[in-house]
């Protein structure tokens, strides 16, 4: 059930110049999911505008109307003023409209120049692709953007920066006016992030109208010069950034003040559950050890490379440790594959939750009861039932929202994607979880629902590992951080010495304290 919605609030001071492209009135609706309610936005000239709104507030719904992906059940959409309709994505494009998503589709083993020009490659003679003006154009767009990238190399020779500027130029390939950006910054480094940010004011100066989708503040407040703030598929405000607050646009995400992210814990560890000791892989870990112990979160952190990642997924049994020994209990185990370790009472909820933390096309009941088939079947048979108890009662656990039980998880949005995965693993009733950057890609309100689910994991008794790379939620919700640098343990903090300074000095090698 939708929340009450207060009145939006929009700005009082539009730009004097026409929007560019706009959305007025907008509705649509999936089979039990109003997706979006008489929505409005309004894209202009040489302005970035910032979407902001939680996971399942309608951002994606809105990109793929703005994109010709989807067509609305109600409302008006008008570019320059004038009504118009996108039946589909070529109609979208060819009024300039394009798109750089998170997670652009480019292919490997195609040159840069023919990633960027696939499916409108300029023709020659007797409509036969001209190869060598496509190449002129390509090198043309990534000189433009300031990207030093040889068009006829192939994409796989690309590292992820120079491939996330091979998307962009594509999306520009088609001479934009609206220029949007999901979650651009999402695999970018700082020095790369801080390139985008002057792409994103050159393509300002060109005057093309840019909406900027991030969850991160300091993006939005950096390179924004107006928001709008959708919740539950409701416009909520809209307005210039330079008149609100981080704290306004929380309280407008969530409906509610979001003073402290990180719920309040008393910590009170008991006995030791996880021992490891001279774990080592050939290339990618050496000589890690610590214990563990019941109704504990301990952190990871460290830098890009750090070894992190590769650790827990070989604790899990997804890679095998040249040396090392792990005790539960005080039980030596030998944790061949991810089922020795899910029978052993160690589960692990992955980064990469689309790849590997879910069946992105099986209902969230199946991706949740996934691991617990074996005691849920009787006589070779499934007992559905009790499959849709249990997955009822974990999705009821994490407040998932969903239309069902039978809603394909890749319907859902990022943060819920997140929580079918917990859930999945929760319901074998593990003795440790091991978190890999468990609030990466979602919103702020989501952030506070698993951090407060995290606390009360802990406080029944769960041991709880979890691996960030975000310093505050390390510092917020760890009683005990161990940083990784290069493949080994850096350092093991706790109580005073859990400083940002001191954890990201240990982790780039720093000698020296805070001051």
């Amino acid at each position: 059930m939708l929340k009450q919605m207060e009145t939006p609030v929009p700005s009082e001071d539009r730009p004097a110049t026409q929007a560019a492209l706009a959305l007025h009135g907008i509705t649509k609706t999936f089979p039990g999911v109003k997706a979006l309610s008489d929505v409005s936005l309004d894209l202009y000239p040489g302005t970035v505008t910032a979407l902001i709104g939680e996971n399942g507030a309608g951002k994606s719904t809105v990109v793929k109307i703005l994109t010709g992906i989807y067509q609305p059940d109600g409302g008006t959409i008008l570019v320059d003023g004038k009504p118009i309709s996108f039946p589909v994505p070529q109609a979208a494009a060819g009024h300039g409209v394009t798109a750089i998503h998170q997670e652009t589709v480019l292919f490997d083993e195609l040159s840069v120049a023919e990633n960027i020009f696939l499916g409108h490659a300029p023709r020659g003679a007797f409509g036969l692709i001209d190869r060598k003006a496509m190449t002129a154009k390509a090198r043309a767009l990534l000189d433009g953007i300031g990207a030093q990238i040889d068009p006829e190399h192939k994409l796989k020779d690309l590292g992820i920066a120079n491939k996330h500027l091979v998307a962009i130029a594509r999306a520009l390939s088609i001479d934009a006016r609206v220029v949007i950006m999901d979650e651009p910054t999402a695999a970018l480094s700082h020095k790369e992030i801080e390139e985008l940010y002057e792409l994103v004011e050159s393509l300002k100066a060109q005057g093309k109208a840019i909406l900027f989708i991030s969850h991160k503040f300091d993006e939005i407040f950096r390179i924004a010069d107006r928001y709008t703030v959708f919740r539950d598929g409701h416009l909520i405000g809209d307005g210039t950034i330079a008149d609100v607050t981080e704290a306004d646009l929380v309280k407008m995400m969530v409906g509610r003040d979001v003073s402290q992210i990180f719920p309040k814990r008393t910590p009170d560890p008991g006995d030791t559950v996880l021992k490891v000791a001279g774990y080592a892989h050939p290339t990618e870990f050496d000589d890690i050890g610590f214990e563990l112990r019941t109704g504990e979160i301990l952190g990871f952190y460290g830098l890009v490379g750090a070894g992190r990642s590769e650790f827990m997924q070989s604790l899990f049994g997804i890679t095998r440790p040249s040396a090392g020994s792990v005790e539960i209990d005080g039980r030596s185990v030998d944790i061949k594959s991810p089922a020795d370790a899910v029978e052993n009472g160690i589960v692990y909820v992955p980064e990469d939750r689309g790849q590997q933390g879910a069946i992105l096309d099986l209902p969230i009941f199946q991706n949740i009861t996934l691991p617990s088939l074996g005691r849920l079947s009787g006589n070779g048979f499934l007992r559905l039932a009790e499959e849709f108890k249990l997955a009822r009662e974990y999705t009821e656990r994490l407040d998932l929202r969903a239309a069902s039980l039978d809603t394909h998880v890749g319907h859902l949005s990022g943060g819920n994607q997140q929580k079918v995965v917990i859930a999945k693993w929760l319901a074998t009733q593990p003795r440790v979880i091991i978190l890999d950057e468990p609030t990466k890609g979602v919103d702020i309100g989501s952030k506070a629902a698993v951090h407060d689910f995290m606390a009360e994991l802990a406080a029944q008794g769960l041991a709880v590992i979890m691996v960030s790379s975000e310093i505050p939620e390390v510092l917020g919700m760890s009683d005990r951080v161990i940083v990784m640098r290069e493949g080994r343990i850096a350092a093991e903090l706790a109580g005073p010495d859990l400083h940002p300074e001191t954890l990201v000095r240990h982790a780039a090698g720093i000698s020296g304290g805070p001051s």
